[in-house]
């Protein structure tokens, strides 16, 4: 008899940032199919089988019919079985077409929310990403869109999001940051707001830098700011100016 599949995020980084909901799921799980970027700590967690299945760009990544495939197997011979996601498993985390892929196949489906990284990443640093005193809203985007079938990679709409005067967080931006900053200002944001690179948040890694729209790939290349990383844009960003001291213990 199989049992429910359980989606369960992981956060940002920390363990204590773990729902407890989460922390009980993968305690009691036969076998986890762990995301490539779950921190070490959270690993440490599992007592069942750990099945690594990562996916990171510009890397050989697991192919995500092969992780469906092997999800609806191990929970049809009876297995208890957590998939792992960072952050949240609905926010960029392909977390929608796997319990697509589990329904079909007959399986009981749970999704176990987790603190998505745009929200907590920021915070990490100071950085509140809506602030009525400068931004009513927030938009969370990719800088990495999917390919879709048959036409490629579709990219987000840079002119709508510049003129919705939002806080942008983009996802997976790092890389493709030059492009990015060059078509917001095209559309009107200006060259010296606000924007923020925090890298590895909630780690023993995490790395952040303020700077302006225009001086976002400068900034990324002279501070050495790698991928997993958070793009913030907006008035924002200029909170993490009065955080650059903040000793470890105060934002992790």
């Amino acid at each position: 008899m199989s049992h429910v599949v359980s989606l369960v995020g992981a956060g940002p980084g920390d363990p204590e940032l773990l729902t407890v909901r989460a922390l009980r799921r993968i305690e009691a799980a036969d076998v986890v199919l762990a995301d490539d970027l779950i921190d070490p700590r959270v690993l440490a967690l599992v007592k069942g089988r750990l099945l690594r299945v990562g996916k990171r760009g510009g890397c050989v990544s697991t192919d995500q019919h092969f992780i469906h495939a092997l999800m609806i197997r191990e929970a049809q011979a009876g297995h208890r079985v957590v998939r792992l996601k960072g952050g949240d498993p609905f926010v960029f985390g392909r977390g929608g077409e796997e319990v697509d892929a589990l329904r079909e196949a007959g399986l009981a489906v749970e999704v176990v929310s987790g603190l998505t990284s745009g929200i907590a990443g920021p915070a990490a640093v100071g950085i509140p990403v809506t602030d009525r005193r400068a931004s009513p809203g927030v938009i969370l985007v990719t800088g990495h869109p999917a390919e879709s079938e048959g036409q490629g990679r579709t990219d987000p709409d840079w002119a709508a999001l510049a003129r919705t005067g939002l806080t942008l967080v983009i996802y997976m931006g790092v890389a493709r940051a030059a492009d990015i900053t060059a078509k917001l200002m095209a559309a009107g944001l200006r060259a010296d707001l606000p924007a923020a690179v925090v890298s590895a948040a909630h780690t023993a890694q995490q790395r952040h830098a303020v700077t302006t729209l225009a001086g976002l790939p400068d900034c990324i290349a002279r501070e050495g700011l790698k991928s997993p990383a958070l793009l913030v844009v907006g008035e924002v960003a200029r909170h993490a100016a009065a955080t650059l001291s903040w000793p470890e213990v105060m934002v992790g």
